[in-house]
């Protein structure tokens, strides 16, 4: 009844293996057994009664059920699901349950080409690279070599840079998904929602070609979404991005020059440096992380959400983070626009905007105290310590 016999938290003791919930079953395993089967052994009586030999007789069959609102209830009474249990004419061969295999293509995915170039570097942790052609059907590119090196190595990983690809062209939806620490991709063309989806320790890099005349942080680079759930590793996207940047970000650093409406909403965690312009409803339930905004124009207040955050100027060690950041950006994009404001960093980085959380500034303030406390504990200690 609980409906958490996956997660071994039962609280009455049957579905777990943590002996101290166990504990609490009064009964045997045979009780256990016993009661599943009374349990078929009425499923077997209500299937007779409906005439029916199998379950799977039973999938589609809606005709056999009947609605029985409760009267008392004013809602309740004036539900119809005639359109819900209507049973339409079928053939007879038109199965109403499964009958086949799905095929997923997973034979056919990217990864199975990366898995092969990089087999060096995952049984021997020697590095390799190479530049691949990529579309926008290749899916979660990078998940499966992910899959691999965490099943090898844990969530560790492999040295940074172990791994290196560099493709062209239009990657499809997640891209980089819960990509390992120890790959880095490298995107020369745009991508689709849902990049850097869980990335979990590797870098990512998205750039548009040099094409003649293209002004990249004036043209989107990526979609929806970036950054779903990420909890470790490095973005630099050279362009604009869609709506939800770094949304449920946990410990993900990206840099990106210019995002949509609802930028690092509900964020935990991670650093973001945006150099360029945001939507609106920015850091709507951001509870962690850090967000450094450009804003030259004094616009960026107008379109933060303040119910959690609020802002303040940056600090040297601010400074130190997002001048390092905006270095690598540009080192891996080549990017104007980071160039420009390394260029003059002593007049443009009064001009940032830092984004923070207000539990979690209490959180770290509190947590340096305490280190400071332990500090001045140890070195009392050590001054009081005997001496050899």
């Amino acid at each position: 009844m609980m409906r958490v016999c996956h997660l071994n938290t039962c609280p009455v003791g049957i579905a777990t293996q943590d002996p101290v919930l166990r504990k609490k079953f009064r009964g045997t395993p045979e009780h256990v057994v016993n009661f599943f089967f009374f349990v078929a052994e009425e499923l077997r009586e209500i299937m007779a009664e409906l005439g029916f030999r199998t379950v799977e007789e039973m999938v589609g069959q809606s005709d056999c059920l009947t609605f029985d609102p409760p009267q008392d209830h004013w809602k309740a009474k004036n539900i119809d699901l005639s359109m819900v249990l209507h049973k339409p004419d079928m053939p007879a061969d038109i199965a109403r349950h499964w009958v086949q295999l799905q095929d997923h293509g997973l034979d056919r995915a990217l990864d199975n080409q990366l898995i092969g170039i990089a087999t060096r570097a995952i049984n021997e942790g020697k590095p390799v690279s190479a530049e691949l052609k990529i579309r926008n059907i290749n899916r979660t590119t990078g998940a499966i070599l992910s899959g691999m090196i965490a099943e090898k190595y844990g969530m560790q990983g492999l040295p940074e840079n172990t791994i290196q690809f560099r493709f062209t062209g239009t990657a499809g939806q997640s891209f980089g998904a819960f990509l390992m620490r120890g790959v880095a991709f490298t995107l020369v063309g745009d991508a689709n929602d849902y990049l850097a989806k869980g990335l979990c320790g590797g870098r990512i890099v998205v750039r548009p070609p040099d094409t003649p005349g293209f002004v990249a942080e004036n043209n989107i680079i990526a979609g929806n979404v970036i950054a779903y759930g990420a909890t470790y590793g490095e973005i630099f996207l050279r362009g604009v991005v869609g709506e939800r940047f770094c949304v449920r970000n946990s410990g993900a650093s990206a840099v990106v020059e210019g995002v949509g409406d609802h930028g690092c909403e509900y964020m935990t965690g991670g650093n973001v440096v945006v150099i360029g312009p945001t939507g609106r409803n920015f850091a709507a339930g951001m509870s962690g992380g850090i967000a450094f905004v450009h804003d030259p124009d004094n616009r960026f207040p107008a379109r933060c959400n303040m119910e959690m955050v609020d802002m303040e100027n940056m600090t040297a060690e601010d400074e130190d983070l997002v001048r390092g950041l905006l270095e690598k950006h540009a080192r891996y994009t080549d990017s104007p626009v980071a160039a420009r404001v390394l260029a003059n960093w002593p007049r443009v980085r009064d001009e940032f905007v830092k984004v923070m959380p207000r539990d979690y500034k209490r959180v770290l303030e509190q947590r340096k105290a305490l280190e400071q406390a332990a500090e001045m504990i140890e070195a009392g200690e050590s001054e009081t310590a005997p001496k050899a």
